[in-house]
């Protein structure tokens, strides 16, 4: 047995394929091709709504009218009641602006409440640290007035 059963294989082996070259699309074309179909799309679009409310009764136009008006009247006096409640508080306009985000009525007056500035205790309004005074003088005050004719030398 001189015979060696394993070394006469032959393999055949067919040369690679290269893969196919794909087409050449006109991207360009193609989306032209989709813009005009959405155009058309959207006329039919509009066609269809204005032929649904052409068929509409005059009691569901009045209907939708009533409910809409309904809808602005409660944010009217949503927006009437938040400016009350900050005129009551004495808030801000930068305050205030932040009772539009409150809806309720308790939770409008606790925020504003939140928000209230502080009362000034001091009587008159007062410009602090001017004439190098350790008190502050009163705008209507008579001090005041002596205090700015010592400074301009008037007698």
């Amino acid at each position: 047995m001189s015979e060696n059963p394993g070394t006469d294989v032959t393999v055949d082996v067919a040369p690679a394929q290269a893969d196919p070259k794909p087409t050449d699309i006109d991207w360009k074309a193609q989306a032209r091709k989709w813009e005009a179909q959405a155009k058309a799309n959207k006329d039919a679009a509009d066609r269809l709504a204005s032929l649904e409310e052409s068929q509409k009764s005059e009691e569901q136009r009045a209907a939708e009218r009533l409910a809409d008006m309904e809808r602005r009247a409660q944010e009217a006096e949503a927006k009437a009641l938040r400016r009350e409640v900050a005129v009551e508080f004495g808030l801000s306009p930068a305050d205030a602006a932040l009772l539009d985000t409150v809806s309720d009525e308790a939770a409008m007056r606790s925020l504003a409440e939140r928000l209230r500035p502080v009362a000034d205790t001091r009587v008159g309004a007062v410009v602090p640290g001017e004439g190098g005074q350790s008190s502050p003088l009163p705008l209507n005050g008579d001090g005041l007035e002596a205090a700015l004719r010592s400074k301009l030398g008037i007698g």
